[in-house]
């Protein structure tokens, strides 16, 4: 044999080395798999009767809170703060396993599982969302621009097409970040099932006098919800990121089109910004309710966009609106808790 021969040897007995450490590591694996299924199922068994437990123990608590005689026994309230650190402990914990798709995710995607497995996986995830996010808001403030200033029905009907597929690619999204941990969840959700229809009527929407008395202000409409997304994606980044420095909140929490609790610090600074806008949506079903009232009208498109609009208005202030009522109330509860408390022990 040559030095060549003895070098091919050499290589193959070096690669039958590293197959054999391969195999053995993809055994572990499929074991880990395993081992991690079955952790999972045992977890989620676990879940469903601590869930039956606290549901029993929350209703006596709301029995025992009819008798004012137990408000303030020292005892009962501890068990009130224990069964509530309880439920946002398990709610945390059921984040934390994977989950099924959902009925949504699985019409677009099957039976394709999203479930990310580590937490830097799905960290990166959010990650990529919320720039996503950005990335396509300033393309649709160029496209906004541009169709402001040329008068062509191509450039809005790429336009409306850039907001369809944007919302829609959303909804998938954050269908894929639920599945993962992420709390996105009533209005808010629903808010973008309810905008991919609303810029969807804009597309089939035909060129005509009607079209043309609207689309200016909708194109004003446009450029404000993205000045919006870009206020509320700075404002909203900037609260999560100290929020999570002092271990308040969750990881998976993503920005949102609108106002949550966790938005508190900084309130003055962005509700004026979200108000204008839902005045602006409501101005929007006007001028399209009035657009329906008249006799030239023809075209399904504008009743149905002025009820969205309107529906959207309704959602997005009652929404707000009922996020600062609590706040206001839990924060006036604490301070009267605090006075109490100090009174007693003077």
């Amino acid at each position: 044999m040559d030095d060549k021969d003895d070098l091919i040897q050499l290589q193959w007995n070096s690669l039958n080395e590293e197959f054999a450490k391969l195999e053995d590591h993809h055994k572990k694996f499929k074991q880990y798999k395993k081992d991690t299924l079955s952790e999972k199922n045992i977890c989620e068994k676990e879940i469903k009767a601590i869930k039956i437990k606290i549901h029993n123990i929350s209703d006596y608590i709301k029995k025992k809170k009819l008798d004012k005689s137990f408000e303030e026994d020292e005892t009962f309230k501890k068990l009130v703060k224990d069964v509530n650190a309880k439920k946002e402990l398990l709610a945390d914990i059921q984040m934390g396993l994977p989950r099924e798709n959902g009925k949504y995710l699985n019409i677009i995607l099957g039976s394709v599982n999203v479930t990310l497995h580590d937490q830097d996986s799905r960290f990166k995830y959010k990650c990529e969302y919320e720039r996503f996010k950005l990335l396509v808001n300033a393309f649709i403030v160029l496209t906004t621009l541009i169709s402001v200033s040329i008068r062509y029905r191509f450039i809005d009907a790429i336009l409306h097409f850039l907001l369809v597929w944007y919302h829609c690619t959303l909804t998938i999204r954050e269908s894929i970040l639920i599945v993962n941990g992420s709390r996105i969840k009533g209005w808010w959700r629903s808010l973008q099932f309810i905008t991919t229809i609303s810029s969807g009527i804009m597309i089939v929407w035909p060129d005509g006098i009607m079209y043309d008395e609207f689309r200016m202000q909708y194109l004003s409409y446009i450029l404000y919800t993205s000045f919006l997304q870009f206020l509320q994606f700075y404002y909203q980044q900037g609260v999560l990121y100290r929020l999570r420095a002092l271990g308040e909140r969750y990881d998976m929490d993503v920005t949102i089109q609108g106002w949550v609790s966790w938005m508190w610090s900084g309130l003055s600074f962005l509700l004026p910004f979200l108000y204008i806008g839902y005045i602006f949506q409501f101005y929007n079903s006007y001028t399209l309710f009035k657009l329906s009232q008249r006799n030239e009208c023809d075209e399904w498109q504008i009743p149905v966009s002025s009820f969205i609009f309107f529906i959207i208005f309704l959602g997005n202030t009652i929404t707000t609106s009922f996020s600062i009522y609590e706040k206001l109330s839990k924060k006036i509860r604490e301070e009267l808790e605090k006075t109490l408390a100090k009174y007693k022990s003077n």
